[in-house]
């Protein structure tokens, strides 16, 4: 199948390397661009103690710009939202790492199981912008203290219509691949998207979850599969349930 995946260069990479693998003709549309703040990460590390969350791989990627600034902080607990960003953070040398297996709420529920210790600062959330809601409403819910220290932001791409034109019109694309619902906002707001949907007639739209399908445009919904859960393996083997 040829298959568009819209994620940010690097992590985008990572899944067009695995779409190559399973025999599918994959190309990539990054929609935006991580902007890192490596020294408010820095600061807030040197601010707090105890344990961390991280609901994304960049986050942890802000950590590895800190170079040999993060080895005092390896040793603290580390909350990650996925398999992916826990490999992410055990590869910068994190010891003590919990992975949830959905998203931000479910990493707030996984938190909450875990007694915390008094005489440590709030979690700290490491986060991006913009961001989903959930981990923080779940946090709260829950009575867990936090702090929100934003180490990142997505800066926004635009791609020519030449571009879009090459992905989606000769030949069309069989499917476009959404890992957040801020992605689906941007690629369907496109002009290029928005005066030409007779292009994407017979495109599928495969979402890592319902709130980002709620992003895709009334008439262009019949085309949505949603991954039974928020995990990429679950949003591959959509290919092959199609």
């Amino acid at each position: 199948m040829r298959v568009v995946v819209t994620r940010p260069l690097l992590s985008g990479e990572r899944t067009i390397g695995r779409l190559a693998r399973m025999g599918h003709e994959a190309l990539l549309l990054p929609l935006a661009e991580p902007i890192h703040h490596v020294d408010d990460a820095r600061r807030a590390l040197l601010e707090t103690r105890g344990a961390i969350a991280v609901t994304s791989a960049e986050a942890v990627r802000v950590l590895a710009a800190l170079g040999a600034d993060v080895a005092q902080h390896l040793g603290r607990p580390v909350f990650a939202v996925g398999k992916v960003t826990a490999k992410e953070a055990a590869a910068l040398g994190f010891i003590d790492i919990a992975a949830s297996e959905g998203g931000g709420t479910e990493l707030a529920a996984l938190i909450s199981g875990h007694a915390a210790n008094p005489a440590e600062s709030p979690l700290l959330y490491l986060a991006g912008h913009p961001r989903a809601a959930g981990f923080e409403a779940g946090l709260t819910k829950l009575k867990r203290p936090f702090r929100t220290v934003e180490c990142y932001r997505m800066r926004d791409v635009i791609p020519e219509d030449g571009a879009l034109r090459r992905l989606f019109v000769d030949p069309q694309a069989d499917a476009v691949l959404f890992y957040s619902q801020q992605t689906a906002q941007r690629f369907f707001s496109l002009p290029f998207v928005q005066e030409n949907p007779a292009i994407f007639a017979g495109t599928r739209f495969l979402c890592l979850s319902e709130a980002i399908a709620e992003a895709v445009p009334a008439g262009m919904r019949p085309h949505i599969a949603i991954a039974d859960t928020p995990d990429e393996d679950r949003l591959l083997a959509l290919l092959v349930a199609g």
